[in-house]
């Protein structure tokens, strides 16, 4: 009798995973990210191990006796082979500081019989014998392009690393004694003095219409928290890379067109201005992820991990409407709801500032007057609830390309070039207001005015 072939495993690896997180539940996020349910093999560890994940969204302990109850709760405690199973996994780790080496093999395993089953189905597409070839090829493609897309990790990435790509490595900053930071302020300082900086634990939502300069401006913050005030920030940027991000920075540090930078067409001071932007912002604690379709639970297993080896200051989300949710929901502002409130938990749960950069919704251009109201914001209740703070920018000259416009809605006003309004409209614990900033177009940058204080309502 001829053996049977089994796709790769090693049901080792899954019990030393699973046994790892049973001794030290708080090392989960170490791997929820990285691993999924159905990368275990063995349909015992499966089951415990999503157990574990259902325990773990819900913020509660992980230990022997939670994952039983919540085994025994889905009627599945006797599959897994009951307690005594429990037990044997404790008893095949001594401890759970290689839970990480475990998973890795774990996940490895799991891409390797993805992989397998991809093959499968090219296979069957070649057996269909489809006479047109080219969306055969394509359906192939698609299958290893959704592959390499769902199981694809980004993680974060430290500024330096993204500016080393295109300049030579500088020297490591010295360490300096950890201190940390009562509250972050943005750099502006109309807004500053308004808000009296972003406190701790605050989910700041920042909104605008395209083309306001709402990530501009959310650089810009994370820049001068980083480089201002020495503040560990993380940003999660879901629609643009890594690379673009970091050429904004670059171009409204060094103040060079943005578009000279990207076509590499600079003169010669331009080019100290950028090694010196680039030896600045190299020193930044600056960290980006730029998974382009991340989940709630991904984004507060990455920041949590980074956070355990580098106490974060800031977090940055761009853009909102962009996070995937858990499950499936009955309507979109349900789902929102359940995103909103789970980022206003992170926010409290590592205590940092919580940046969400949002759309606003279309019901602005339908106004005579464009500026933005609360009800602007798309699928407005849950983000207008869960927010502590919610900032507006609007700028006269997206609507107003010429001062020939300008000129004939408002005789004998000046033209507002480069002049941004950040409105603040809703300030749980201050009072609300809006001050004027410069925006520098080609530069991505927004500045302070000398003359900008704070307008009260």
């Amino acid at each position: 009798m001829t053996g049977v072939n089994l796709p790769p495993h090693d049901i080792d690896a899954e019990e030393a995973v699973n046994g790892s997180l049973l001794i030290d539940g708080k090392c989960v996020y170490q791997v929820a990210v990285l691993l999924r349910p159905d990368d275990f093999l063995s349909e015992a560890n499966r089951l415990i191990y999503q157990a574990e994940l259902s325990i773990y969204h819900r913020d509660e302990a992980i230990d022997q006796i939670t994952v039983a109850q919540e085994l025994d709760r889905q009627g599945l405690l006797d599959k897994i082979g009951g307690a005594a199973y429990l037990n044997h996994l404790i008893s095949v780790v001594p401890t759970s500081l290689d839970i990480e080496h475990y998973a890795q093999i774990v996940y490895r395993l799991s891409i390797m019989r993805q992989l397998i089953s991809a093959g499968d189905k090219i296979s069957s597409l070649g057996y269909e014998a489809d006479p047109d070839t080219g969306s055969t090829l394509n359906k192939a493609e698609d299958v290893l392009f959704r592959l390499r897309n769902e199981r694809g990790r980004l993680d974060f990435v430290p500024i330096k690393s993204i500016l080393d790509k295109y300049f030579e490595e500088t020297p490591k900053p010295e360490e300096g004694i950890f201190q940390r930071i009562p509250y972050i302020n943005t750099g502006f300082h109309g807004l500053d003095e308004l808000l009296g900086g972003m406190q701790r634990s605050d989910l700041i939502v920042l909104a605008g219409r395209p083309s306001m300069g709402k990530t501009s401006l959310a650089m810009n913050i994370a820049r001068n928290a980083a480089i201002g005030q020495g503040a560990c920030v993380a940003i999660f940027s879901l629609e643009m890379s890594n690379e673009s991000l970091v050429q904004r920075l670059l171009a409204s540090e060094a103040e060079v067109n943005s578009k000279r930078i990207r076509l590499g067409s600079n003169n010669f001071e331009e080019e100290q201005a950028i090694m010196d932007a680039h030896g600045k912002l190299s020193s930044a604690s600056i960290y980006i992820d730029d998974s382009p379709m991340v989940r709630v639970v991904e984004m507060r297993s990455k920041a949590r991990r980074l956070h355990y080896e580098q106490p974060l200051d800031l977090i940055i989300l761009d853009y909102l409407q962009l996070l995937q949710s858990e499950g499936r929901s009955e309507n979109r502002v349900q789902e929102l709801s359940n995103i909103t409130r789970s980022l206003k938990g992170l926010a409290r749960e590592l205590n940092v500032p919580l940046i969400a950069v949002s759309q606003l919704s279309r019901a602005v251009e339908g106004r005579a007057i464009h500026i933005p109201q609360l009800s602007d914001l798309r699928e407005s209740g849950a983000i207008e609830q869960d927010a502590d703070i919610v900032i507006f920018i609007y700028r006269d000259e997206v609507y107003y390309k010429t001062e020939e416009e300008w000129e004939r809605e408002h005789p004998n006003q000046v033209y507002p070039r480069e002049i941004a309004d950040i409105i603040v409209a809703k300030h749980r614990n201050g009072p609300i207001g809006q001050i004027k900033v410069r925006f520098k177009n080609a530069l991505t940058k927004f500045d302070n005015l000398h003359d900008a204080t704070a307008q009260l309502p």
